[in-house]
C-alpha cells in the first residue's frame, strides 16, 4: 500500500493536485477510499482528515467502504419507481445476499446501488450492470443477468 501511496502523493507533488485528484487517485487505486490513505495524507500535507472526509462526502463518486466486482445500479427515478424498481431492488438484494442497510455483498461480488435519476425514463425501469444499461427491466430478466455474472455463463 506504501507505494502506491507514494506514487499518489507523487503525482500530486508533480501536478499541483487538490484534494479531489488525491482522493480520485486513492478511490482508483484501492477501488474505495481506504481510511489509512486519507489518514496518511492528512498527516503528509498537513490538512485536517476532516476537509478530506468533506470532500469525500460530498461528492457521490467517492466511496468509503469496499465496493464489489460487479456494480449494479439501480434507478429509483419517478418513471422507474412506478415501473416496479424496489420490487427489482429487493429480489436483488435477495439474490445477492446483501444484509439490509448494506450495498456490498460479503464476499465483496456485487455492489448494489440506488440513484435517483439515470435519464433513461422512457425505457424505465433502467439497472445498469457494470457500465451497461438494461432497461424495461424485469425481475427475470434481472436473475439471467445476475446468473451470467454469478456463473460466467451466457443464459439461453
Amino acid at each position: 500500500m506504501e507505494e502506491k501511496i507514494e506514487g499518489i502523493y507523487t503525482r500530486y507533488r508533480e501536478n499541483e493536485g487538490n484534494l479531489i485528484s488525491i482522493l480520485q487517485d486513492i478511490e482508483t487505486e484501492f477501488g474505495y477510499l481506504r481510511e489509512d490513505a486519507i489518514y496518511w495524507f492528512a498527516e503528509r500535507l498537513d490538512v485536517p482528515t476532516a476537509k478530506f472526509y468533506g470532500v469525500a462526502t460530498f461528492y457521490a463518486q467517492f466511496h468509503l467502504k469496499p465496493r464489489g466486482k460487479n456494480i449494479i445500479t439501480a434507478c429509483c427515478g419517478t418513471a422507474c419507481h412506478v415501473k416496479g424498481s424496489e420490487r427489482l431492488i429487493d429480489s436483488l438484494l435477495k439474490e445477492l445476499a446483501i444484509p439490509a442497510g448494506e450495498e456490498t455483498s460479503g464476499d465483496l461480488k456485487f455492489t448494489v446501488e440506488k440513484v435517483n435519476c439515470v435519464g433513461a425514463c422512457s425505457i424505465a425501469p433502467v439497472i445498469i450492470v457494470n457500465k451497461a444499461v438494461h432497461g424495461k427491466m424485469s425481475p427475470d430478466k434481472l436473475m439471467k443477468e445476475i446468473k451470467v455474472l454469478k456463473t460466467g455463463e451466457a443464459g439461453n
